[in-house]
């Protein structure tokens, strides 16, 4: 139980070290205006074009950090400040976000995969925890045999949140790849300009990584706790 809480405490205070970073980052590379003038909506629908994408639009969509790529609507949502901003880090995110667009136009299969979870992983994540809570419950005060019965089912939703992390994984990688890649082959940006996006993404990519790990040594906790393990 003890190591169980010093883990979680390890990843808290590293996701808390990876955000405050990304934040950081992001604010130094807000600061630095490309060189060719060009806002993350331009970004984006040339990369689009270049990619021989045109049934996808480009959109702004309100708040911050809210940039993404909707398969259903085929919309590249971008944040205000993405958008209509002309530097390395609203650079870095038009093409990434982009680069999701480009890979549902290439039925790339981490992204199928992911798009076949959504729906299945928001029902799971919603009741999973509430479900397991539920199993402990019965388990001490009603019946060992249901409430173990009920734990376990709270696990394979849970377990299915922590799929749909590690599936994320490769679609979020695949798509900064897809960007720094255009980026520096179609001279969007200048070589410095490239190692600020580069270093953007990869900060953002982390968080990910943090999240299913997170999310995993969560999952092994409960599964330790179902079979009678402290």
């Amino acid at each position: 139980m003890m190591g169980y809480y010093v883990l979680i405490g390890a990843i808290m205070l590293v996701s808390w070290y990876v955000s405050s970073a990304l934040k950081k980052k992001f604010k130094k590379y807000s600061k630095q205006h490309l060189q060719n003038g060009m806002s993350g909506a331009e970004i984006a629908r040339q990369m689009l074009s270049d990619n021989g994408i045109y049934d996808v639009k480009v959109i702004s969509t309100p708040g911050q950090l809210t940039d993404h790529y909707d398969p259903r609507k085929k919309t590249v949502n971008l944040s205000e400040a993405v958008y209509n901003q002309r530097n390395a880090a609203a650079a870095a995110v038009a093409a990434h976000e982009v680069g999701h667009a480009v890979q549902h136009a290439k039925a790339y299969s981490w992204l199928e995969m992911r798009s076949q979870l959504v729906p299945i992983v928001q029902v799971a994540s919603t009741y999973s925890q509430w479900v397991i809570f539920g199993g402990l419950i019965l388990y001490g005060m009603v019946s060992v045999g249901v409430g173990q019965m009920v734990l376990l089912a709270g696990i394979i939703m849970f377990g299915l949140g922590t799929l749909f992390s590690f599936v994320t994984l490769p679609v979020e990688y695949d798509a900064s790849n897809r960007a720094l890649a255009w980026l520096k082959n179609h001279n969007i940006v200048t070589p410095n300009e490239y190692k600020d996006s580069e270093d953007a993404l990869k900060w953002a990519a982390r968080t990910y990584v943090v999240a299913a790990v997170g999310s995993l040594a969560t999952l092994l906790y409960f599964i330790m706790i179902y079979l009678g393990r402290d």
